[in-house]
């Protein structure tokens, strides 16, 4: 047995069999006329099996609005998983389909993780947790916004930051997940990775951007239809492939993390690419892209005492640049090693990055941490395992 769903925007496979909860392969079997298609398109109809726990029975003086509260389902939600439903017109033992649930958990980590979910979360997060702030810094060339959330009182203010590619978008719940953590940590006032989470909140000023590349990772997840601003374009860029999970740049097809002015001549000539592409691609100068240009904004507003950017994959740890960066650099390396199990290395031959720019620009420790180990995008049934490695270092940095 299998009801009809209508996919809205925003839905994967993933997000669909999450919601419901049931297995992406049990979602593929029961629409075999579509299951190799790497996106699905809103407005078509696909089936859902049935479990028992989905079906809830019309009750005398039931209301939609007062199942879906009771559920804590989000109206739009129940609508489209009964699409033969009347809102309007509820009758007794008639039977509505009720989508999966989360427990207490904000943050969720069992579909892609894009900037949608993220809003989402960040708001939830906001009011669960009033001393989590929220900042708008900029907006993504389709505008999007990009946001900061800060967390702790401290003079010492410490910066975090992911997504700044596509493909690389596990890194975005990672910091989200981070901060559910800390924050429940602080409110509880229990240890936190070894820590005391009052002693932390009250020395630092954590300020994470989870998503530097919104457009990015939204083509990456979800592909491009006809009606995208950049179809054509992007297609062009992309070989006429419309297979985009492994998209690195933004929307324009600039490579983000290429786009700092930090020898950023000479990472163009040794990249070598003349136009936009999925990745690698530098521009036609430093900081062109909104994106690029907001982090550097924000940074420069900012007395960062650290920064540390996620990347992935490689489970490796940079932390110098080109001798501009301060002699106790290699000793924190070494104790984000100690605490994740990543290897410390000391890069050569990049240039033009966040943290290139960042410790030539102040001249104070910046890290790109390499999350994972395998190809992007990283699996997320790995998701547990690779955020208990970073967990540990992102509290390390809190210490240092």
């Amino acid at each position: 047995m299998a009801f009809p769903y209508v996919v809205q925007q925003g839905d994967t496979w993933l997000r669909i069999a999450a919601r419901y909860g049931i297995h992406a392969s049990s979602l593929h079997m029961a629409n075999p006329q579509i299951q190799e298609a790497p996106y699905l398109i809103a407005g078509q109809v696909i089936y859902i099996p049935y479990r028992p726990d989905h079906v809830y029975m019309i009750q005398e003086g039931d209301t939609f609005y007062e199942i879906a509260r009771r559920f804590n389902v989000p109206i739009q939600i129940l609508l489209n998983a009964n699409p033969s439903v009347d809102p309007r017109s509820l009758k007794i033992a008639q039977s509505l389909v009720i989508p999966l649930t989360t427990s207490g958990e904000i943050v969720r980590t069992d579909a892609e993780y894009g900037p949608v979910q993220l809003m989402e979360d960040a708001e939830r997060l906001c009011e669960r947790y009033p001393f989590i702030r929220q900042y708008i810094i900029g907006y993504s060339v389709m505008g999007k916004p990009i946001i900061a959330l800060r967390i702790g009182t401290g003079e010492r203010e410490i910066h975090f930051n992911g997504a700044v590619h596509a493909n690389e978008w596990i890194t975005s719940p990672i910091l989200m997940k981070y901060m559910e953590q800390y924050a429940k940590a602080y409110r509880s006032g229990t240890s936190w990775n070894g820590m005391d989470p009052q002693d932390c909140y009250n020395c630092n000023s954590l300020w994470v951007v989870p998503m530097v590349n919104p457009d990015g990772v939204e083509l990456a997840q979800e592909g491009i239809s006809p009606r995208h601003p950049y179809y054509r374009l992007l297609l062009q860029w992309n070989g006429g492939s419309f297979q985009f999970a492994r998209w690195k740049a933004n929307i324009r097809g600039v490579d983000l993390n290429d786009q700092f002015p930090a020898h950023w001549e000479e990472e163009r000539e040794r990249r070598g690419k003349k136009g936009p592409g999925p990745r690698d691609y530098s521009s036609e100068a430093p900081l062109t892209e909104p994106e690029a240009a907001t982090l550097a904004e924000f940074t420069r507003a900012h007395n960062f005492d650290m920064v540390v950017s996620l990347h992935s994959q490689g489970e490796e740890i940079y932390w110098n640049y080109r001798d501009y960066e301060p002699s106790v650099s290699e000793e924190i390396a070494r104790r984000f090693a100690q605490a994740s199990g990543y290897r410390s290395v000391k890069l050569s031959g990049s240039d033009a990055g966040y943290k290139d720019w960042f410790i030539q620009e102040f001249r104070k420790p910046g890290f790109t941490i390499e999350v994972g180990q395998g190809r992007n995008p990283l699996p997320l049934q790995d998701f547990r395992e690779i955020y208990q490695d970073v967990a540990g270092l992102l509290t390390e940095a809190l210490r240092s």
